[in-house]
């Protein structure tokens, strides 16, 4: 079995890294941060490149594409610290499959959609939500749509733009619905994980890249074996969170039809928790190889820390995910 990407993804991937590099910065991830700007490239502009409405059906206006398609722009994404986030898109088109007018407006950037976690009367800190006006929800077992009135807090990572939300208005969806709103968590967790890649990868270069350089006692960083060590365990962990991505992906698009039904929420699991390792490893490698500078507000390091501490907490903590593995894989979700 392939798990490889395609010619085509490659270069999907080439084209999100090209559009990402050239449009976001970690600068703009400081200045929301400070307060100072809104989180970037924007939903606009994603919406405006077609990678909002990847997974959205062709009916609907999107691309009918898979969540590998998905997938492989969101770790371009995740590189920069983009926002709003593509699990928000991703967790959106699987809700919306049977209201094609709301999918509509979330591939063409016309309508600020969120995913809310928790009670509708009053929700967990919920990704894009501090900017969105239209919120998708799970009432008992019933899909929502609805406005509602958000409480931002203060953010450690403001490019996921968290808030609570408690609905003001209603819309029904669809009835017993949750095993979709479970497959939308799933697919979420995925694309979250792709985003963990992204950045987790991003830090090691950056760290690997000042080891080349920087010297001490004469000899270059690179040169020590502790450095050496703490480097290669990372890329380590960047290398089979990549593999865990990819299967995940693989699973919620093309999963054979004798497969196990658990594949999906047992390889999403394992995704979503190794990425919080291994996001951390790589954002914790990176402050220590630059030393005492990577310790300071001005250097970028703790960009990606941040979004290490605020992302192993979203969609589902490390802790949540190995229990789900762990029962997944005694009940023989592999077969």
């Amino acid at each position: 079995m392939d798990f490889d990407l395609s010619d085509d993804q490659r270069d999907a991937a080439a084209g999100a890294r090209a559009f990402f590099t050239g449009s976001v910065s970690t600068a703009a991830a400081r200045a929301a941060l400070e307060g100072t700007a809104a989180p970037a490239p924007g939903r606009e502009a994603l919406a405006d490149i077609g990678f909002l409405g990847i997974t959205v059906p062709e009916s609907a206006g999107g691309a009918g594409g898979s969540v590998l398609d998905l997938a492989v722009v969101a770790e371009q994404a995740g590189a920069v610290l983009a926002a709003p986030s593509l699990v928000t898109a991703a967790r959106a088109a699987v809700l919306l499959e049977s209201a094609p007018d709301l999918a509509a407006q979330l591939a063409d950037g016309s309508t600020a959609i969120a995913v809310l976690d928790g009670p509708v009367t009053g929700s967990a800190p919920s990704i894009d939500a501090a900017d969105a006006t239209l919120f998708l929800g799970l009432d008992g077992g019933t899909l929502v749509a609805g406005e509602g009135v958000v409480v931002p807090g203060r953010p450690l990572d403001a490019t996921r733009g968290l808030a609570s939300v408690r609905l003001t208005t209603r819309r029904v969806l669809a009835e017993d619905a949750g095993e979709r709103w479970a497959r939308a968590r799933a697919v979420g967790a995925v694309v979250l994980a792709a985003e963990d890649l992204g950045a987790a990868d991003r830090a090691v270069q950056l760290g690997v890249a000042y080891a080349k350089e920087r010297e001490a006692f004469g000899r270059l960083i690179g040169s020590y074996q502790a450095v050496k060590h703490m480097l290669v365990d990372a890329w380590v962990g960047v290398e089979q969170l990549r593999s865990l991505v990819w299967w995940a992906a693989w699973a919620a698009d093309a999963a054979p039809a004798d497969a196990a039904p658990a594949e999906l929420p047992l390889a999403a699991a394992a995704a979503k928790a190794y990425a919080a390792e291994a996001l951390e490893r790589a954002a914790e490698t990176l402050v220590q190889v630059h030393g005492g500078i990577g310790f300071t507000w001005e250097h970028d390091a703790h960009l990606y820390w941040r979004r290490a501490k605020v992302d192993r907490l979203l969609l589902g903590d490390a802790g949540e995910h190995h229990d789900t593995v762990a029962r997944l894989a005694v009940a023989g979700a592999l077969g």
